[in-house]
C-alpha cells in the first residue's frame, strides 16, 4: 500500500498543502523548524492511536486556523484507490472524525488498509525512559500484525478506568459492577497480552534470521506482569490493595519490554545512544519484514531525522535495506545530501515558507 496523494488543511504549519508522493523512498527536506515532522505526522494519524507525537487533536490544528483540521490520502492499493480522511471539526476540536471511501469509519477500521511504523528523535532514549512508551511501541508492532489488538486494548484501559474510579469512590463497593468489569479487564487484557507474547516470538525469530551487518541484533522478551488462566481472580483479590494504592497494580499495563543487544549480551538501556538506535532500527527492518510475509503488504515506514545520526556506512546499508524492502519509505533531514546514496528513483520535496515544493 502507497500513498499517492497526501493533502493537508489547517494542520500543524500548513494551511493546505498537496503532494503526489511515487512509491519507494520518500525524501524531506528543509530547515529545523521548517515542518517535515507534521507531514510525518499526518501520515501517521492514519493508524488508531495519537500519531508519532502522541499530541492531543487540538494540538494539531493550525494556530491561526479555524479550530479544526483534516488530513487526506488516496492509497494505491491493488483492487483501486481508496480515500483515507481524518480531522477533527471546529464545533469539536477534540473528537476524531475518520472516514474511509467517503463513509464514515472508526479508527480502528483504518487498519484494514494501512500499517505504519516510525522512529523519531524522541525515541532515542525508549529503552532508558519510562516503560509506558515501550508499551506503546510494542503495541504498535503488534497492530501490524493483529489488527484487532487496538479493540482488545482500548476495551481493556476502558474498563480499568472504569474499575479505578469505582474503587476510588468512597461509597459501599458495588462488588457485581466490579466484578463485571475485572471479566471485561481478564477478557481484553488476555487477548493484549497473547497478543505481544506472540508478536515478541515471531519478530525473534525474524532477528535470528538477519545476516549479520552493521546494525546490531537484538532479542526482545516481556517482563513485569505476564498472563494468567486466574487474572480475574486476581483482580477480585487485589481489590483492597488497589484502592490504597489509588489504581490496578495487576495486568498487562504493568508490562514492559526488555530488548538486549545481543553482541554485547548487554540490555538495551545500558548501551549508547548511537547503539539503542541501531537497535531501534534492527527492530523496525525485521518487523516490516515480518509483516510483509504475514500480511502480504509492506508498512509504510517513517523515519524522522535518521540519516544525520547514522555514519555513512550504516546510512548506505539502511537505504539498500529497505530498497531491498520494498514498500513506502518517509524520511525527512536537514540537508539533501544526506541522502545522496539512494540508489533509484526518489520522491524529494523541499520544505519551507508554510509549503512542501518539488526537489
Amino acid at each position: 500500500m502507497n500513498i499517492r496523494r497526501l493533502g493537508l488543511t489547517d494542520f500543524r504549519s500548513y494551511e493546505t498543502a498537496l503532494i503526489e508522493p511515487g512509491p519507494g523512498f520518500v525524501v524531506l527536506t528543509g530547515e529545523n523548524g521548517a515542518g517535515k515532522t507534521n507531514v510525518l505526522e499526518a501520515v501517521s494519524l492514519f493508524t488508531p492511536g495519537r500519531g508519532l507525537r502522541r499530541a492531543k487533536l487540538s494540538e494539531m490544528a493550525r494556530a491561526d486556523g479555524p479550530g479544526g483540521f483534516s488530513v487526506a490520502a488516496v492509497l494505491d492499493a491493488p483492487g483501486g484507490d481508496v480515500d483515507l480522511g481524518t480531522g477533527t471539526l471546529p464545533a469539536t476540536p477534540d473528537r476524531r472524525q475518520v472516514r474511509i471511501n467517503g463513509g464514515t469509519a472508526s479508527a480502528t477500521a483504518l487498519t484494514e488498509w494501512l500499517s505504519i511504523l516510525w522512529l523519531t528523535p524522541a525515541m532515542d532514549r525508549l529503552f532508558a525512559a519510562a516503560p509506558s512508551g515501550r508499551r506503546a511501541f510494542l503495541d504498535r508492532l503488534v497492530l501490524a500484525l493483529a489488527p484487532g489488538h487496538a479493540h482488545h486494548a482500548s476495551r481493556y484501559e476502558a474498563a480499568m478506568r472504569a474499575r479505578n474510579r469505582l474503587l476510588a469512590d468512597e461509597a459501599p463497593l458495588d462488588v457485581e459492577w466490579c466484578a463485571a468489569l475485572e471479566a471485561q479487564m481478564a477478557e481484553h487484557g488476555g487477548a493484549v497480552a497473547e497478543a505481544r507474547a506472540r508478536t515478541i516470538a515471531a519478530l525473534n525469530g525474524q532477528l535470528d534470521d538477519q545476516p549479520d551487518g552493521p546494525f546490531a541484533k537484538a532479542r526482545l522478551a516481556l517482563e513485569g506482569w505476564r498472563p494468567a488462566d486466574d487474572f480475574g481472580t486476581a483482580l477480585a483479590a487485589g481489590r483492597d490493595r488497589d484502592r490504597a494504592a489509588g489504581r490496578s497494580l495487576t495486568g498487562p499495563h504493568r508490562s514492559d519490554l526488555a530488548v538486549t543487544h545481543l553482541g554485547k549480551e548487554q540490555p538495551a538501556d545500558r548501551c549508547s545512544t548511537g547503539e539503542q538506535k541501531a537497535l531501534l532500527l534492527a527492530i523496525v527492518l525485521a518487523h516490516a519484514d515480518l509483516v510483509a510475509a504475514r500480511a502480504g503488504r509492506r508498512p509504510l515506514i517513517l523515519l524522522d531525522e535518521v540519516a544525520a545520526h547514522l555514519d555513512p556506512l550504516r546510512r548506505a546499508a539502511l537505504f539498500e535495506r529497505l530498497a531491498a524492502g520494498g514498500g513506502q519509505v518517509w524520511m525527512t533531514g536537514t540537508e539533501p545530501a544526506l541522502f545522496g546514496g539512494i540508489n533509484g528513483d526518489a520522491s524529494r520535496y523541499a520544505v519551507r515558507g508554510g509549503g512542501i515544493h518539488p526537489a
